[in-house]
């Protein structure tokens, strides 16, 4: 049985093929990897706890594609200066997502039998993704690629396609024992993993090295559509959302055409 994430490599190897026909059509292309800590926001620990969030953190790696209309690659030449060639690109990107997971917070501190239990809980998962964004630039792409200016700010929403595969355990024995894990998650546990969609919203910098190449940061949030990527979905007041990662990245871009 194929596995999803040899699906989205797949699919995502099929649009690298096709890179010829849209030259064909007037259309640069530039490619690139992505690399840097994530903090995902889930059911472990207190949400809006700075500690929490920087302890849950773990690492996200991407390789990316552009489509440039500003640059006609059959011609070695710039596109008709229209506003859209000229700001916007669109770009399609395969992520892998990893982190381990702990609950931190007040009551995970407490010396009770509810903070042990939360203590000694433990998480992890890796999520794996495809998807396309429309990239704005509120600078000109052309003057960026003549070098009139080296910085290049862009803001991007996309959707993505997601497989997550969620995993945990406790030092207490096994999870589908009450007595082994904090009230609240009883009956809220769910480890099989599946597949799901997100929104993403990033906002980020490039900086211009070569005619050919830019190096880039940028900080996303992802909105998932379950609350299970973590393999937790508590009823409880406090569980309004969805879980949701921030991805601060660093990445290199080259430039296929010029």
């Amino acid at each position: 049985m194929v596995r999803p994430p040899l699906i989205i490599l797949i699919l995502f190897l099929l649009l690298f093929c096709k890179e010829r026909g849209f030259a064909q059509l007037g259309i640069s292309h530039e490619i690139g990897v992505l690399v840097g800590p994530t903090s995902f926001l889930t059911d472990y620990g207190e949400r809006y706890d700075l500690q929490n969030n920087i302890s849950n953190s773990g690492i996200g790696i991407g390789l990316v594609h552009y489509l440039n209309f500003a640059y006609r690659a059959e011609c070695n030449c710039y596109s008709v200066d229209r506003y859209f060639n000229d700001h916007f690109k669109i770009r399609t990107e395969l992520d892998y997502f990893k982190t381990n997971l702990e609950h931190i917070g007040p009551v995970a501190d407490k010396n009770t039998l509810g903070g042990k239990l939360l203590r000694g809980m433990h998480g992890k998962t890796q999520t794996f993704e495809i998807g396309t964004h429309l990239e704005y630039y509120p600078l000109s792409i052309r003057d960026y690629s003549a070098f009139s200016y080296l910085f290049m700010p862009f803001v991007s929403l996309g959707v993505h396609f997601v497989n997550y595969n969620p995993d945990a355990y406790s030092d207490f024995g096994p999870l589908s024992d009450p007595n082994n894990i904090f009230p609240t998650f009883v009956g809220g546990i769910d480890l099989d993993g599946g597949s799901t969609w997100a929104i993403v919203g990033i906002a980020g910098t490039r900086y211009k090295i070569s005619p050919v190449a830019d190096i880039l940061i940028e900080g996303r949030f992802q909105y998932y559509d379950v609350d299970w990527i973590d393999g937790l979905n508590i009823d409880a007041p406090q569980n309004k959302y969805n879980d949701m990662v921030f991805w601060l990245n660093f990445g290199f871009i080259y430039y296929l055409n010029y």
